[in-house]
């Protein structure tokens, strides 16, 4: 039996890389628990401080078929290359110069959202359909593929 998923990052500012990563996948920021129609009343309901209340963010599908990523504050900065990242499609079916166009497209709009470009790998088929290495606003590398 396949089992749920959740990609959990260590970060600075869980609130802000939810945003960005709920814009770059087209995902939405989870909503508030129960009843409750903001994050305010909830973590105000559940006696959260509000130095705590940028602990932990997560990103859902809106249609419930992707993994959960979920947020959560670390005291440490990133240090090193991700040994796990993410794969944006971002090119679904296309190939050669359409494909490239289309990623290079998607890279501009995240870098207007604070991702950084980090380096291009040409099409080298049959394998390699080509793609792009990407850094989150907090340096987390992924790539548009």
């Amino acid at each position: 039996m396949a089992r749920d998923v959740q990609i959990t990052f260590d970060c600075s500012d869980p609130a802000a890389l939810a945003v960005f990563w709920a814009d770059a996948l087209g995902y939405q920021v989870q909503p508030p628990p129960g009843d409750f129609e903001s994050w305010e009343q909830a973590l105000d309901a559940m006696g959260v401080p509000p130095e705590n209340r940028n602990d932990a963010s997560a990103v859902v599908d809106p249609e419930g078929s992707g993994p959960r990523l979920f947020f959560q504050r670390v005291p440490e900065h990133k240090q090193t290359k991700n040994r796990v990242h993410v794969d944006v499609r971002a090119a679904p079916g296309l190939t050669g110069d359409e494909r490239m166009a289309a990623l290079e497209a998607e890279a501009e709009r995240l870098g207007s959202r604070g991702a950084t470009r980090l380096s291009r790998h040409e099409p080298a088929p049959p394998l390699g359909a080509g793609h792009l290495v990407m850094a989150d606003p907090e340096g987390n590398e992924f790539c548009l593929d």
